[in-house]
């Protein structure tokens, strides 16, 4: 994690610059367009997270109740308690079944456990299907945003990969770029033994997985293969179809703008004599890695996140240098969060930081969780174990005593008031502050007038 140094990486990156200034604000414009269709959003927002809520408190019963209905279907339900689990189950599937090439369709849970690669150490083929995946996967790249995996790359990028990886003339436009992908891709549907998809959710009361998609992948890979592996997280499972329902009015609107996406798919049981399509053999992979850790907890609050992204989508630090900054699968103030707590809080000392703690992320968050809140608390803890460096810590603790002593407080603002103000030569901006050059290297500060607020305020009074 070196989240510092990759962030001003970033921020030099020319053509990451131009990508993201070209998606910047899309998904905030469409979300904003898209909630405007719900009555009164804010209510659906409540019910969305009392649902996530009420998941929590009883999840335990929840997930008993899923492994007994998929049971019933014929699904076969495995419990992964670390990513290492995951790896060892899926392997240990394909091997049963004689898998030598597997489709997936896109897993974030999957980019947790490094699931491609211990599958490809096992022998078994492995090819990503989603556009945004496939590109990555050519590209030997992670994914730089949940939902659109590859925001970070210009069309240009693109069009010299495909020429590169596929030997074919060089095409430029979107629908022939994306023509050329189904040709390469649909053989494999059509041999693959396995397929291998997520679950955005997981419906107690039927025992099915649902996947929402724009992309007719996701539907390939769940019914065209002979064996059906759908791995998620424990924190995933919803009470019932009318609970889904709700979220479903809120996880496309908050995701991509859509009022609803172009394919929502609930996959029940395994094939049957009457069925056209479908797995002969479905296993789900219910995973822990971490998650249980939040439960009862101050951290608990992000277990009810529909991974839509709309925090990311909305918030300027992630609009400015992207996602592989954050080192991690999870970028933006879902990944300041979740990063530090499921890879160790001393693993990831600069995420809790990386946040202007503008609010916005709070604001559009379809299940209300407190991400400052969150980050706050992991800021605190830093400073609690130890874990922030000596001179910053010693930094607060006079702060803290200073503004505990308002006269001290109040002459020192004066001196430094005066000091600043002398700095500037003059002029109206600082280009340089002591012991803040992180942030004067990339911008002016506006000067002070000389006086402090409290000088100025007595004055204006009298």
């Amino acid at each position: 994690m070196h989240f510092k140094a990759r962030a001003g990486e970033k921020l030099r990156d020319t053509r990451l610059q131009q990508a993201l200034a070209k998606a910047q604000g899309k998904f905030v414009h469409t979300r904003a367009e898209a909630i405007l269709e719900l009555e009164n959003f804010e209510a659906y927002r409540d019910a969305a997270a009392s649902i996530r809520d009420r998941v929590i408190r009883d999840l335990d019963l929840y997930l008993e109740q899923f492994e007994k209905n998929a049971s019933a279907r014929g699904a076969v339900v495995h419990w992964a308690e670390t990513a290492q689990d995951v790896n060892r189950i899926v392997c240990e599937i394909a091997e049963l079944h004689g898998v030598r090439k597997a489709v997936k369709s896109k897993s974030m849970v999957s980019e947790e456990c490094a699931l491609n690669e211990a599958l490809e150490a096992a022998g078994v083929e492995v090819v990503e299907t989603d556009l945004g995946e496939y590109i990555l996967q050519l590209a030997h790249e992670p994914p730089s945003h949940i939902v659109a995996p590859v925001v970070h790359k210009t069309k240009d990028e693109v069009s010299d990969l495909f020429e590169q990886k596929h030997k074919k003339p060089r095409k430029t436009g979107i629908p022939e770029l994306c023509r050329e992908a189904r040709e390469v891709l649909r053989p494999h549907f059509l041999s693959a033994d396995m397929g291998i998809s997520g679950a955005n959710f997981l419906i107690a009361e039927t025992g099915s997985t649902l996947i929402v998609t724009n992309e007719g992948n996701g539907r390939l890979v769940t019914t065209m293969p002979r064996v059906h592996v759908a791995i998620t997280g424990i924190e995933k499972v919803v009470p019932t179809l009318e609970d889904i329902a709700t979220l479903l009015r809120l996880l496309p609107r908050s995701a991509t703008g859509q009022a609803i996406t172009n394919y929502v798919s609930i996959n029940t049981g395994i094939k049957s004599r009457d069925d056209s399509d479908g797995p002969e053999h479905f296993h789900i992979v219910l995973v822990d890695a971490g998650r249980t850790k939040l439960l009862g907890g101050v951290m608990q609050s992000m277990l009810r996140c529909i991974r839509c992204g709309a925090c990311m989508n909305h918030c300027p630090v992630y609009q400015n240098i992207g996602g592989h900054a954050y080192g991690w699968v999870y970028p933006g103030p879902m990944g300041s969060v979740l990063t530090p707590v499921y890879a160790g809080l001393e693993n990831a000392l600069d995420l809790p930081n990386a946040s202007t703690f503008c609010g916005e992320c709070a604001v559009v968050c379809p299940v209300k969780i407190p991400l400052p809140d969150l980050m706050r608390n992991l800021r605190e803890q830093q400073t609690e174990q130890g874990l922030r460096s000596w001179q910053e810590r010693l930094a607060l603790k006079i702060w803290a005593w200073t503004a505990l002593h308002p006269g001290i407080y109040a002459a020192l603002s004066r001196i430094a008031a005066r000091i600043l103000k002398g700095m500037a030569g003059g002029g109206k901006l600082l280009h340089y502050l002591p012991g803040g050059h992180g942030w004067t290297d990339g911008r002016d500060l506006p000067a002070p007038e000389g006086r402090t607020f409290r000088e100025l305020y007595r004055e204006r009074r009298r």
